[in-house]
Parts: C-alpha cells; sequence; structure tokens
C-alpha cells in the first residue's frame, strides 16, 4: 500500500534527514557554481547548456575554436617570455624612467607601469588557458568570447613591438636575461621538474581515457561497417596522442639532462669562492639622500664604502661642480628660479648662480622620488636633505681624503664655446693636485690625454674600460671598469688570467651581486650599497656535489611519481572497463535466459485464445458464447471477433445480420436465490434473449466450470511470465544502478 506524501515527520528525523542529505546538497550546488562561474569567465555565457558538453577526444571544440586556440597559446608564451624579461632586468629600472624622462621631461616610474601591465598581461593570458583546461577536463565544449579573442589579438601585437624595439634599441636587455640564467638555472631545473610531476595527471588521464577511447571506438568497429570512418577516429585519437605526450616526454626528458649543460658560477666548492666584492657608491647612497650630494656620499661612507663615484662638469667660470645630467631640471629647484634656462646645459652657468641652487628639495617629494623601493626617510635626514646644495670637486676630495676612501669619477666633456673645451683634463688634474689629496686614492678613468696625466701625477692609479689586454699592458693600466652585462660575454677569464682588477657598475640587485662575488670579480658601483653591505654569503651558491644528488634525487622521485601517476590512471580505467565488461556480460546472459525462457513458454502455450482474447469487449464470445459453437455449424453465416475500427460499412452490416434485442416484459423475471453464489445472474436472461432473437439456433448453456479451467490456466502462465520478466527488469536496474554509483565514486575521486 503507498504511503502518503504528506505525512509529517517527527522533528528529530527531518533533522537527521537534512543533516544527511546536506553535504551531499552542498557540494553539487558548489561544483555547479564553480563549473559556471569557469563558462562564464570563459565564454561570458552564464547559463550551462548540456547541448554544449562534448566527448573528450579529438573534438572539444568547432574549427574557429582550434584555429584560434594556438593564438591564446602565442599570447600567453610572449608574455611569460616579455614578463621574464623585464623582472630579471630590474637592475636597469632606473636606467630606462631616467632616459624617458630625458624625451619627455616629466618624472615617473615608468619601468614599474610597464612590470605591472606585463604581469597583468600574463596573468589574464594563464587564466585563459587554465579556464580552457578546465572545460575540457569537465568535457564542455570550448568556445571563447569574441572579447577575449580581440583582447588575445591585442595582446600579441602588443608583446611583439615591445620584444621588437628591445632587440632593436635596447639588446643589452637580453644581456641581463642571459646572465640570470646562469644563476637561476639549477633552480629553474629543479622547479621545473616539480611543474612537470604536477601536469603529469592531466596528461596522464587524458592519455589514458584517449586510449580507452581507440578501443572502444576498435570494438565499435567490429560490429560496424563504416570501417572507413572508424579509421579516421582512430587516426585522430592517435594524434592527439602523440600532439600531448610526444611533447610532454621530451621536455621532461630535457629537464633530466639539462644539468649537463649547466654551468654557473655559484656551483663550486665553498674554498673556491673569492672575497666578497668592495663597494663604489654611484653618485653617493643614492637611495639614503639626494645623489651627488654631500649627505649622499657621507652616508655612502656610513654603509662602508670603498669608494666613492660621481660626475664631473665644468662651469662656464672653470669651477668643476659635482653633476650627472646635462641640465638642472631632475636634481635643482631650476625650473622656479629660472625656467625659461631650466634646458640650459649646467657648464653655461656661473658656479656663483649654481651655488645658490637647492640640489635636496626634490628628493623628498614623492614624484620625484628616484627609486621606488626607497625607504622612509627621518625627520632628522628630511630635514638634512631639503638643505643640500651642489658641490665642487674639491669638498668630494676632501672627505675622501678624510675618510680614506678612493674616488672615482665621469669628467664630463665641456659643450661648444666653452672656454674649457679642449683644456679640461689637465685643469682637472691641477685642481686635484692642489687639493693636497693622495694621489692613489684617486681612480683615474677618462682615457683622454691620458699620457699628459701619467706624466703630471704618476701616484693616479689609471683605470681603463673594455680595451685589449695588449692595450691595456702598453698603457700600464692595472683595472678596468666595466659594464657587467659586456664583460660576462666578452674575455672575463682572460682579464682575470692578466690579473686585471675588474669593477663592475651598476649592480643594485642581490642575484647579481652574488653573479660577481662567485665570478671573483673585486669591486662594483652600486646604489644600493645599504642592502648589498648586509650580504654574507652569496645567494644561489651550492656545490657541485650538492647539486648532483639533488639532481639525482628529484630525478628519480620524479620518475617513479610519474610512472605511478600514469599506472594509476591505467590502473583505474582498465578497472572500469573491466567492471562494464562484466555488466555487460550479465545483461547478455540475462537477456539470454529471458529468451530461453520466453521460447519455452510460446512452446507451452495451448492454441485456443488466451483469456484476454476471450475477455474482449468487441468479441461475440463475450457476449454470446453459444453463438460462437452454433455459428461453426452454419456455413452462410458471418463470423466476427473483433469490430473493424477503420472501415464503417462493416458495422453497418453487423447491425443488417444482427438485429438489436429489446428485452419483453415475459423475459424479464426476478433471479431466484439458488445454492451456488458464484454462478453469473445475466445467464438466464442472455438464454431468453437468445431464444427471441435466434429462435432457429439451439442454446447451449456454457458451464462455468470450463471458464474457470481455461482462466485458472492462462492465469498461471501469466503470474509466471510476469515474475520472470519482474527478476529480469530487478537485475538490469540493480546492474545500471551499480555501475552509475561506480562511474560517481571514480569521477568524485
Amino acid at each position: 500500500m503507498l504511503k502518503k506524501a504528506n505525512r509529517i515527520e517527527p522533528g528529530s528525523q527531518q533533522e537527521r534527514s537534512l543533516k544527511k542529505h546536506n553535504p551531499w546538497i552542498i557540494c553539487t550546488c558548489n561544483r555547479q557554481c564553480s563549473i559556471t562561474l569557469i563558462t562564464g569567465c570563459y565564454t561570458c555565457e552564464w547559463q550551462i547548456k548540456q547541448e554544449k558538453k562534448s566527448r573528450p577526444g579529438p573534438c572539444c571544440c568547432s574549427w574557429k575554436e582550434k584555429i584560434f586556440f594556438p593564438f591564446l597559446i602565442i599570447s600567453f608564451l610572449l608574455s611569460v617570455v616579455l614578463l621574464f624579461v623585464w623582472i630579471e632586468t630590474s637592475n636597469e629600472y632606473f636606467g630606462f624612467d631616467w632616459v624617458i624622462f630625458l624625451g619627455t621631461g616629466y618624472w615617473f616610474f615608468w619601468s614599474i607601469v610597464l612590470l605591472s601591465l606585463f604581469g597583468i598581461l600574463t596573468a589574464y593570458s594563464s587564466l585563459l588557458v587554465v579556464l580552457a583546461f578546465l572545460l575540457v577536463w569537465e568535457g564542455y565544449e570550448l568556445y571563447l568570447h569574441w572579447c577575449h579573442k580581440i583582447l588575445i589579438l591585442l595582446m600579441i601585437l602588443l608583446c611583439s613591438f615591445v620584444l621588437w624595439i628591445l632587440c632593436q634599441l635596447w639588446q643589452e636587455r637580453w644581456l641581463t636575461a642571459g646572465l640570470s640564467l646562469q644563476i637561476f638555472a639549477p633552480y629553474m631545473h629543479l622547479s621545473g621538474i616539480t611543474v612537470m610531476v604536477i601536469l603529469s595527471w592531466p596528461v596522464a588521464f587524458y592519455l589514458i581515457h584517449l586510449e580507452e577511447e581507440v578501443r572502444m571506438r576498435r570494438y565499435k568497429m567490429m560490429y560496424d561497417r563504416e570501417t572507413a570512418k572508424g579509421c579516421n577516429i582512430l587516426t585522430k585519437l592517435r594524434a592527439l596522442q602523440v600532439t600531448i605526450g610526444l611533447p610532454f616526454f621530451l621536455i621532461l626528458l630535457c629537464l633530466y639532462i639539462v644539468p649537463l649543460g649547466i654551468h654557473s658560477p655559484c656551483i663550486q666548492e665553498e674554498d673556491k669562492l673569492g672575497p666578497k666584492p668592495d663597494f663604489f657608491g654611484h653618485r653617493g647612497a643614492p637611495m639614503l639622500g639626494p645623489e651627488n650630494t654631500m649627505m649622499s656620499f657621507e652616508k655612502a661612507v656610513e654603509q662602508g664604502a670603498y669608494g666613492l663615484e660621481s660626475d664631473v662638469q665644468l662651469s662656464y667660470d672653470q669651477v668643476p661642480f659635482l653633476m650627472h645630467d646635462n641640465d638642472l631640471r631632475r636634481t635643482t629647484n631650476i625650473r622656479n628660479v629660472q625656467p625659461n634656462a631650466s634646458i640650459t646645459h649646467s657648464s653655461f652657468f656661473l658656479w656663483s648662480f649654481l651655488s645658490t641652487l637647492n640640489a635636496g628639495k626634490w628628493f623628498v617629494q614623492s614624484q620625484f622620488k628616484p627609486f621606488y623601493h626607497m625607504k622612509p626617510l627621518s625627520r632628522a635626514d628630511r630635514e638634512k636633505a631639503e638643505n643640500q646644495r651642489i658641490p665642487k670637486l674639491t669638498d668630494l676630495l676632501e672627505l675622501a681624503q678624510k675618510e680614506k676612501k678612493f674616488v672615482i669619477f665621469d669628467l664630463n666633456t665641456p659643450p661648444r664655446k666653452h672656454p674649457l673645451r679642449h683644456t679640461y683634463i689637465r685643469h682637472v688634474v691641477s685642481v686635484i693636485l692642489a687639493s693636497k689629496i693622495e694621489q692613489h686614492l684617486i681612480f683615474w678613468l677618462p682615457s683622454f690625454d691620458r699620457q699628459y696625466v701619467q706624466s703630471r701625477a704618476p701616484g693616479f692609479q689609471q683605470v681603463g674600460q673594455l680595451f685589449s689586454i695588449e692595450r691595456l699592458t702598453k698603457e700600464n693600466i692595472s683595472r678596468i671598469n666595466v659594464d657587467y652585462k659586456r664583460l660576462f660575454y666578452k674575455g672575463l677569464k682572460d682579464y682575470k688570467a692578466a690579473n686585471i682588477n675588474i669593477n663592475l657598475y651598476i649592480v643594485n640587485e642581490p642575484w647579481l651581486y652574488s653573479l660577481a662575488w662567485c665570478s671573483r670579480i673585486h669591486s662594483v658601483t652600486t646604489d644600493n650599497i645599504q642592502t648589498l653591505s648586509q650580504l654574507n654569503h652569496p645567494y644561489f651558491f651550492m656545490t657541485p656535489g650538492y647539486y648532483m644528488f639533488m639532481w639525482l634525487l628529484m630525478d628519480s622521485v620524479s620518475a617513479v611519481l610519474i610512472f605511478a601517476i600514469f599506472y594509476f590512471h591505467w590502473w583505474r580505467e582498465s578497472k572500469k572497463e573491466m567492471f562494464n565488461n562484466s555488466i555487460h556480460t550479465d545483461l547478455r546472459s540475462l537477456s539470454l535466459q529471458q529468451r530461453e525462457h520466453g521460447s519455452q513458454d510460446s512452446t507451452n502455450l495451448p492454441n485456443k485464445p488466451s483469456f484476454r482474447v476471450l475477455g474482449n469487449p468487441w468479441a461475440l464470445s463475450a457476449f454470446y458464447p453459444a453463438l460462437t459453437k452454433s455459428t461453426k455449424k452454419q456455413p452462410g453465416s458471418c463470423h466476427f471477433l473483433v469490430v473493424p475500427k477503420k472501415k464503417s460499412s462493416e458495422p453497418e452490416q453487423v447491425k443488417e445480420t444482427i438485429k438489436p434485442l429489446m428485452p419483453s416484459k415475459d423475459d424479464v423475471r426476478q433471479p431466484s436465490p439458488t445454492e451456488k453464489t458464484f454462478e453469473p445472474t445475466w445467464d438466464a436472461p442472455r438464454e431468453a434473449t437468445l431464444e427471441t432473437a435466434l429462435p432457429s439456433l439451439k442454446v447451449n448453456k456454457p458451464t462455468i466450470s470450463s471458464l474457470e479451467i481455461a482462466q485458472s490456466k492462462t492465469e498461471s502462465e501469466k503470474t509466471s511470465t510476469f515474475e520472470s520478466s519482474q527478476q529480469y527488469s530487478f537485475s538490469v536496474f540493480s546492474a545500471i544502478s551499480s555501475m552509475f554509483s561506480y562511474e560517481l565514486t571514480s569521477k568524485k575521486n
């Protein structure tokens, strides 16, 4: 008996049922919401359409999406390369911002803006790639919205344009990126193996799933006539397996053997590590005070600088002063004093005017801050910076003589129409000698008129540039000051073999300073002296034995894990296949048993019509049991078993042959009580009716016993057939439900 649907359960039972079903509902809703979010972000359609689901295989999207998907991959790769190059060249951010300032006259952290832009582009393309992978994983068709397509094309154009500019106008960026690989290559190798282990899970899942698809297609081809079409599908599936699996294993193999080609200076024995390189404060300590001011040089001395580096200009009245730029816009208040003269070369001003300019207020203003990662100044340093003036060269020499620090400077050539255009070298040498500084504290860098300098001041330490070793030996130069990007690609070992001291500029990043340390560089010129001076050991340093141990350990562990992941997916698919085959075998056996049982029942059935035929309301035997027996004896009589439905003329013939029976009053009589209560009460009226309508026919009264016997036989056969069919249906239902529960469990796992 059916239970009532609106029955009220006790409160405790309702709570238990809610607690029991809530986790499943929550998981289902969360998964559905996540799929909706993924689909909405990728296709901009926030309603999941089931018809857009695709089976895993070669056709997971339309041909238009297949054509455009490589553009998505290209944009992702370009953005990653551009972001990597820009991050690794962070040592040159100040130079990039300074070049843009010279062209625009406005100071801003354009390098940070580009870094943020490249990071956003990389994150955007990476997100689309991940969303596409998740949609394929969930079995949904890929359909990238046209807005995303336009943005991806614009991204490809922008990245290509920036890379072209770097290749044509700023090739040194690529040299810096190449140097960074010497430091980060061992760690990138170990990280790459970890990433490949993580990626092996979806790759193994998809490859094994494609293999299962191939088996199913091949099994289907055995019973399908369209062998050509099936072969094409198998070819596509195999090609897809090769396209996914071959690059994965080639990259994995390259990662396994790439340490054979890695030669990093930071992979060496501990006893072979050279001493810590010394520091030359580039324009003093420009992150602690205004550049080329006495405050900046004093801060560099406090941080333990080995020497002080500066830039020297000559005023119109022949006074050497410290200034890097050719004009006074960036580091002085010339725009407030004489706005029209702000772009005039600083060498055309008299020292009496230059000494009145303020050279420190710009440093405390946030819009002119030279470095984005500067620490805030204290109140005392802020007040001191606001009162700084342009110093003379003699002021720097006095500080160096007092602190016993070396001095190195770039001597800028005066512009045309300057009175010292051709004699500035000799004038500066005379100024230095007049300051009474010890000559060995001067690192003389200008190469013009070097013979006069060597003869006039033999105590100066001559510093060359990236000259040949023969020229350096001929000019008696034992020290060079070179750009770090060019030295590592042009004969570093030759200069070290010739016992030439090397000073690199400009080194601001710890990884670059660590590279110089491991390469046994003697000194570096830096803006970030307060950070580099705190390093007690080079970054990313390791011994060859330790790296070999990590290499072999990571390779072996990753190989075992990848093999285990592939074996797990293969075992799960094979187990699922065995389970499906067993269910298929059970279903075939059940259907075969049902067929055999049905054939046996059909052979045992009598030739007489079943009870359902006898009970048909349109059969004559249902109304007139005696008529069917008597009409067999009449050759000319009409026999109707079922009234026709389509033809309208045949019922008229029935009406002509058999007249409608109207009971008379004499025929209606009261039923008399009998002992057999199970006999039908309509037998007597039927006999009277037959006698009135057909007097020529002899009525044979049917007996109830013969009807009961026929009915009992048919009911027994019907019951046995129903029980067997019910058993078969229950077996099929249980098999299908078990298969569904197994697939659901495997999906959740």
